[in-house]
């Protein structure tokens, strides 16, 4: 049985989840086979939201067995590089996960 693996993604405030999300979904879900996991849950950040999915990622990688986390690229964390390394390093460091980023990977 392959060990598993979340995906995170933010999409844009007037995009929606729909072909966006699922092109991204099925590239994510695509590597993660790749490299030998399943993608078992996928965390999309949308704004406006009640309830960020950075945060439900976090409480998930906390509370469970799935050490790694996918991501189409850092930009998905956030525009900012010093915000993207900081939220890295908190799913790294503090949680003690694994990010794979699929930017710039060949398939």
């Amino acid at each position: 049985m392959r060990p598993g693996m979340y995906g995170y993604m933010r999409l844009a405030a007037n995009g929606g989840v729909g072909d966006e999300g699922e092109t991204i979904r099925q590239e994510l879900m695509t590597h993660a086979e790749r490299e030998g996991f399943t993608l078992e849950q996928m965390f999309v950040e949308q704004v406006p939201t009640y309830e960020p999915a950075f945060d439900c990622l976090a409480a998930a990688l906390r509370g469970g067995r799935v050490r790694d986390v996918i991501v189409p690229s850092l930009w998905h964390f956030a525009r900012l590089p010093g915000l993207q390394r900081a939220m890295r390093d908190h799913i790294e460091r503090e949680i003690g996960a694994r990010i794979w980023i699929v930017q710039g990977v060949r398939p």
